[in-house]
C-alpha cells in the first residue's frame, strides 16, 4: 500500500514507520521542518508540511492508499492540535479522493467499560479526565471532526502508552475501550494501526487496544 505518515517523528510515529516499512510499504512520512524521522529506509519519502493545512498536505496524501496520523497534543499545555490537525487531513482527503485514515485518540474519551473496577470507575478515570481535561477534549474534538466527515476512519483510544518493547499480542475491541485495560506499548498500537487499516468491521468506528 501507499500510505501517508502524520506525526513521524513522535514516539508512536516512529513505530509507525518501523512496522509499515517492515511490511514493505510505500511511506509519505510528514514532517514539520526542520525535523526529520530517527527511523530511516528506502521506502520512505520525507515531505516537510504545517499539518494544520490542507493545502500543504493536499500533495503528500493524493494517490495514497491511506493515511495514518500520530499527530496528538504532547501535554496538557498545548492542546488543540488533534483536532486541527484531523480537520486539515479530512479537508486534503476529501479534495484528493483519498478515504481511509487512522488515527489516536484515548481510552478517557469514550464511556469507562462496566466490567473495569469501581476505583478505576469511580475515581481514577475521573481523575484523569480532570486533569488532563484539555487533552481530551482536543481528542473527543477530533473524534468529532471525524464522525462528520465522509470518511472510513478508525480512531484508536489507548490507555496509558508506554515505551517497552512491543509483545505482538493485544486485545482489541471495536466500538469501545478494552475491559480491565490498562497499558499498551507504543510499538503494539502502531502494530494495531496497521492491522485495522484493511478491516472494514472498524470503519467509522473507535478501537479500544490494551494488554
Amino acid at each position: 500500500m501507499r500510505l501517508t505518515v502524520l506525526g513521524a517523528t513522535g514516539a508512536t510515529g516512529e513505530h509507525v514507520l518501523r512496522h509499515a516499512a517492515a511490511a514493505g510499504h510505500k511511506i509519505t512520512a510528514v514532517v514539520r521542518a526542520p525535523s526529520r524521522p530517527a527511523f530511516e529506509h528506502p521506502n520512505i519519502e520525507v515531505v516537510r508540511a504545517d499539518v494544520t493545512n490542507p493545502a500543504e498536505l493536499h500533495e503528500a496524501i493524493e494517490g495514497r492508499d491511506a493515511v495514518l496520523s500520530g499527530i496528538g497534543p504532547r501535554n496538557r499545555k498545548s492542546p488543540g492540535i488533534a483536532a486541527a490537525a484531523t480537520a486539515a487531513i479530512l479537508t486534503a482527503m476529501a479534495d484528493t479522493g483519498v478515504r481511509r485514515v487512522v488515527t489516536i485518540s484515548a481510552a478517557p474519551v469514550g464511556p469507562t467499560p462496566r466490567e473495569d473496577s469501581v476505583f478505576v470507575r469511580g475515581a481514577l478515570i475521573p481523575m484523569l479526565r480532570a486533569a488532563l481535561k484539555a487533552v481530551y477534549a482536543d481528542l473527543a474534538a477530533m473524534e468529532a471532526e471525524l464522525a462528520r466527515s465522509d470518511a472510513d476512519w478508525t480512531t484508536m483510544r489507548p490507555p496509558k502508552l508506554t515505551d517497552g518493547a512491543g509483545r505482538g499480542t493485544y486485545r482489541t475491541h471495536i466500538g469501545g475501550s478494552v475491559p480491565r485495560g490498562s497499558t499498551i506499548a507504543r510499538a503494539d498500537l502502531a502494530h494495531a494501526m496497521l492491522a485495522v487499516l484493511g478491516d472494514p468491521a472498524t470503519y467509522r468506528r473507535p478501537v479500544g487496544i490494551a494488554y
